[in-house]
């Protein structure tokens, strides 16, 4: 891959995160989008992967997989509510 696309989706992943609380954050449909992946039943078994790597390692799963819910739009004005996770590398303290 050449030095000037890993730039450009590492700029594009940093201003894709979300600070709240001074924990800096991803949501998981976000990033689902920018790793091109097409539907979200696919990128969820990727964050399940994502999960068990997480376990093995020793580290609390639920400080770095938060179950959150968003508001999408679907078009006329109309918006549903659908799951998403909120991802981070920070242990709340």
């Amino acid at each position: 891959m050449e030095k000037g696309l890993i730039l450009q989706l590492n700029k594009t992943f940093e201003e894709s995160a979300y600070t709240q609380n001074n924990v800096e954050y991803w949501l998981a449909r976000d990033l689902q989008k920018l790793l091109d992946y097409d539907e979200w039943r696919n990128f969820f078994k990727v964050i399940e992967k994502a999960k068990t790597a997480c376990k093995n390692s020793g580290q609390n799963v639920s400080y770095h997989f938060v179950d959150v819910n968003k508001m999408i739009d679907l078009g006329k004005g109309a918006k549903r509510e659908v799951d998403d996770i909120a991802l981070t590398d920070t242990e709340d303290e």
